[in-house]
């Protein structure tokens, strides 16, 4: 067992070190690992028949570099160092032509959540994948840790995994409060064109293009957690006109929710939902509910949300989207019995391309 170890605890080094450098040779590896030729050998030799590895060359002039797919070591891993000796390289590859605009996004999303690993996993291994998807390029982050959702329910005390996700789609949610602002997460969701966070039984899907959102079932559940981020080489969007959406002098101040996302189905009826949705947007000074996808809502899913909630957060401009008529009139009758409230409906706002 403890030979194993050691030979998994080499090629872990193996591949920390070519990942730092982006590509290395062998006598530079053997060297810097105090290793003899023939003892590396076996272990790249390894390394590449699984895949962690592609071989460049043939010889002692082979050099070795992570391919668009590789694995690597979470232990003293740098977020930083990953993309600008591997992602960066692995999105080339995908995508030869690019935008700025898509560069700056995957470098950002990239670094995000590849950090969210790094900090918050507790695993001993993170995948990383760059592929084509269609008209778009796709990077995915996998990691053998304790899980986002689980890990998310566990340090805010909340009944559901389910609940964990509700709470991560709002913003402004972390574990660790002294080392992370909760953004990361929301932030990457809204950049991307499709995103998706896939961790225990659940899946959480955003469809920015559509403008839509969904939960599905993952069987067997997912041991750790996997995201997934796609976007068109040729997007134009720049990521500070996604920031200003969302931050006022600077600071993370609104978010948009989607409805639909906090119940099974597309009626909103009690009381007890409502407070599902709203609980913690006090953080925010507006809060934009999605309603696009639900049916209908009950006099007391409304009068919850736009009498009482809305009456006892004057602070908080709340405001919805996506209403369909009857949705919106039932809105619009409660938010009128709570005669004086400053919450006034939001304006339509022009699709995302």
């Amino acid at each position: 067992m403890a030979r194993n170890d050691g030979q998994r605890n080499v090629r872990e080094a193996i591949l920390r070190l070519v990942a730092e450098r982006g590509s290395a040779q062998s006598g530079g590896i053997a060297q810097s690992l105090g290793l003899t030729r023939q003892a590396l050998h076996r272990h790249l030799r390894r390394l590449v028949d699984a895949g962690d590895l592609v071989a460049e060359g043939a010889g002692r002039g082979a050099s070795y570099r992570c391919p668009s797919r590789f694995r690597l070591p979470l232990a003293g891993l740098a977020e930083d160092r990953v993309w600008s000796d591997i992602g960066s390289a692995a999105l080339r590859r995908v995508a030869p032509s690019r935008s700025a605009a898509a560069e700056s996004a995957f470098h950002y999303a990239f670094t995000e959540l590849l950090n969210n690993a790094i900090d918050h996993s507790g695993g001993r291994w993170v995948d990383v994948t760059f592929e084509k998807a269609g008209d778009r390029v796709a990077f995915e982050i996998a990691d053998d840790g304790v899980g986002i959702f689980a890990r998310v329910r566990r340090g805010l005390r909340l009944p559901s995994e389910l609940a964990a996700l509700q709470e991560l789609s709002k913003g402004k949610v972390t574990t660790q409060p002294k080392r992370h602002t909760g953004e990361g997460i929301f932030f990457c969701s809204k950049v991307a064109d499709l995103f998706e966070v896939e961790s225990g039984a659940l899946r959480w899907i955003v469809d920015n293009v559509a403008a839509d959102t969904a939960v599905g079932e993952v069987a067997p559940p997912r041991k750790g957690t996997r995201v997934r981020f796609e976007l068109s080489p040729r997007s134009r969007r720049k990521l500070e006109t996604i920031f200003a959406e969302y931050t006022e002098d600077l600071e993370f101040a609104k978010t948009r929710t989607y409805v639909k996302l906090f119940a099974i189905g597309t009626t909103f009826v009690s009381r007890s939902e409502a407070r599902r949705l709203l609980h913690g947007l006090d953080r925010f000074r507006e809060v934009i509910l999605d309603f696009g996808g639900v049916e209908l809502v009950g006099q007391g899913f409304a009068d919850e949300v736009f009498r009482v909630w809305a009456g006892a957060h004057p602070a908080v401009r709340l405001v919805h989207v996506r209403a369909s008529k009857p949705v919106a009139f039932m809105l619009e009758r409660s938010r009128r019995a709570g005669a004086g409230s400053p919450q006034a409906p939001a304006r339509r706002r022009p699709k995302r391309r």
